[in-house]
């Protein structure tokens, strides 16, 4: 059983400053605590495959490792920090120990979330916490109020993605280790930023993955794109539920971490009564109820099931929040993406329309490249418990060359697309460097020791981009230029057009953040209309007191249309094809519909009319 009010995994210290350790080993006969002074101290066992000692013989700082049956010691699969790397003793980090400044704090209602998705590697030169702290006031100036960090649980070497890590409880030694993420934390909180921590609960990386000698983390009962999947229904899952419903208290709990990104949940495979994500869910409600501290979990899931986010009630999971793909894919299609891959089944700008209304695109119809009917309903869901992008990490580095957004359409294209996400009922997310054109990639990266293991990683690439027509070839992710050229350039928002367009993106944000109809996250007050012929979509939201008529031209050509249907006369409040943001003309600044209306290519216009 998961403890709620303090870790009970790995090494923590008691009120007597003894060590309280305890691992999970239920296949092995002995387990023996190895210090980094050669000391070995047996642990206790019990009938549930748990191991346990009192001791003082650990401090904070010390080096120690597990021995299973006289073998070599291992590091602590719950370790806190590796400075050694994933090869390497565990070292002892006192969780307690620091002085947090963030009482105060108080999460923001995830309605009020506007996401900025960085990676600590490369966000910065330094590729550390310390750096990201740099630009918090950056980021609060931009508008954002919560960042998301990749994840950091140590990986081999100094560079990585952040999805091959094999250590969950321990914070990458590189990025600054466990006391720097406290620091980013407490720091983001003191400055009004909520921060989310993406992690992976499908699966494990590949170099320094300890836990199979520990016990049956790993089952073969299923198959994901990994190996085997993470034993959370197989026999012995007890003790694997327990250590995954840990870590995700920890984070809450020990490092004020405020929300969770579940990476790729569609992979984790439970078929026990309780879904290991509804566990997680309502510890993490009883974390809630008894620090005051509100928390959230959002989800990547590729699986359009409601079920994740519906209430335990309604017979689901109570999720918070889930990223939402299909906007994304629709969205790019309407702005010229090549239907191929997993961008084959959407049609763009009807797609679009229908992922306003709905968040998913497919909702119990056929897809032609699922080959089966597939998606429910989102009947009751909430506009917050949604988020959209118009890029992302995946979504920009699982394309070959890793290009952004800025590469690959217009100037004009750019602020369509960011404003498509900022019109939406739904949680906008930005992905690092997105908000001033950044020119570089994000590529996929590595940094592995095993060469056996780099040219399987060199070749998996190859074999991933074979449904995209292409005689390229991936950037070798172990290369050390990969990860440096995935770097952001922050010279650039001194330059025109980046300044122009990072200031466009304050503007955008503000209107999100101050107007009462876009700063509503519901979605029923919608409609939506696509005029397929001349690639202009029409959003329509409101509220009670004022109504917003969204124009977005997605074609390259001067629209013009008729708004005989929307009655009366509207104020301009947003035009991204004004003179003010590189745009060709201003539109009128009022606009009587009995007369026709013409859009700039590749533009949108946001008409208001308040109510009396």
């Amino acid at each position: 059983m998961a403890s709620i009010s303090k870790r009970s995994v790995g090494v923590n210290f008691n009120k007597d400053k003894l060590a309280e350790v305890s691992v999970w080993a239920p296949m092995a006969e002995s387990v023996s605590l190895v210090t980094g002074t050669a000391a070995t101290l047996p642990l206790n066992h019990d009938d549930k495959g748990w191991w346990t000692l009192k001791t003082d013989k650990l401090q904070p700082g010390s080096r120690y490792g597990f021995s299973i049956d006289g073998e070599e010691a291992l590091p602590d699969p719950a370790s806190l920090s590796q400075p050694g790397g994933v090869h390497e003793l565990s070292e002892v980090f006192t969780i307690d120990d620091f002085d947090w400044a963030d009482g105060k704090w108080q999460n923001h209602e995830l309605s009020n979330y506007i996401i900025y998705e960085l990676h600590t590697g490369t966000f910065t030169n330094d590729s550390n916490f310390a750096a990201i702290e740099q630009k918090l006031d950056y980021l609060l100036d931009l508008g954002i109020t919560a960042i998301e960090v990749m994840p950091v649980a140590q990986f081999p070497g100094n560079r990585n993605w952040g999805y091959d890590g094999v250590f969950p409880f321990a914070v990458q030694n590189s990025y600054g280790g466990p006391a720097g993420l406290m620091r980013l934390v407490d720091a983001c909180h003191q400055k009004g930023l909520a921060v989310i921590l993406d992690v992976v609960y499908n699966h494990l990386g590949p170099e320094g993955n300890y836990l199979s000698h520990y016990g049956p983390y790993i089952t073969e009962k299923y198959k994901t794109p990994w190996g085997g999947a993470i034993n959370f229904d197989d026999a012995w899952c007890d003790g694997v539920r327990q250590y995954f419903t840990e870590n995700a208290l920890m984070w809450f709990r020990d490092f004020h971490i405020d929300a969770l990104r579940l990476d790729a949940v569609h992979a984790i495979k439970d078929f026990s009564p309780k879904h290991i994500l509804q566990e997680i869910q309502e510890h993490v409600n009883e974390l809630t109820t008894l620090t005051g501290r509100q928390h959230y979990l959002i989800i990547e899931c590729d699986l359009n099931d409601s079920r994740f986010l519906k209430s335990s009630a309604e017979g689901g999971y109570g999720i918070n929040a889930q990223w939402t793909d299909e906007f994304h894919h629709a969205l790019r299609v309407a702005a010229g993406q090549k239907r191929e891959g997993y961008y084959a089944d959407f049609n763009g700008l009807e797609d679009l329309a229908k992922a306003y209304r709905d968040a998913y695109v497919y909702d119990g119809q056929y897809s032609e490249e699922r080959h089966r009917t597939f998606g429910s309903k989102t009947a009751g869901l909430q506009g917050q418990q949604f988020v959209v992008f118009s890029q992302n990490h995946d979504q920009v580095g699982n394309r070959l060359l890793g290009e952004r957004t800025s590469t690959l359409v217009s100037f004009s294209m750019q602020k369509l697309m960011a404003a498509a996400v900022f019109i939406s009922p739904y949680l906008p997310l930005m992905f690092m460097g997105e908000e001033y054109g950044e020119t570089n990639p994000f590529l996929y990266f590595v940094s592995h020791t095993d060469a056996e293991l780099v040219e399987a990683v060199r070749q998996g690439r190859k074999e991933e981009f074979k449904k995209f027509i292409t005689d390229q070839e991936a950037p070798d992710p172990q290369a050390l230029q990969t990860f440096e050229t995935s770097k952001l350039q922050w010279d650039l928002i001194n330059q025109q057009p980046h300044q122009n367009l990072v200031n466009y993106y304050k503007t955008l944000i503000r209107l999100r953040k101050t107007n009462m109809v876009l700063n509503t996250c519901d979605r029923h007050y919608m409609e939506t209309s696509a005029l397929s012929a001349q690639q202009v979509l029409l959003v329509k939201r409101w509220t009670e007191k004022e109504t917003l008529l969204c124009l977005l031209n997605f074609s390259n050509q001067l629209q013009t249309i008729g708004l005989d249907e929307y009655p009366g006369n509207w104020q301009k409040l947003f035009d991204s094809a004004a003179i003010e943001w590189n745009g060709p003309a201003d539109a009128p600044d009022s606009q009587d519909t009995t007369q026709k209306i013409n859009i700039q290519p590749e533009s949108v216009i946001i008409y208001t009319q308040t109510h009396v």
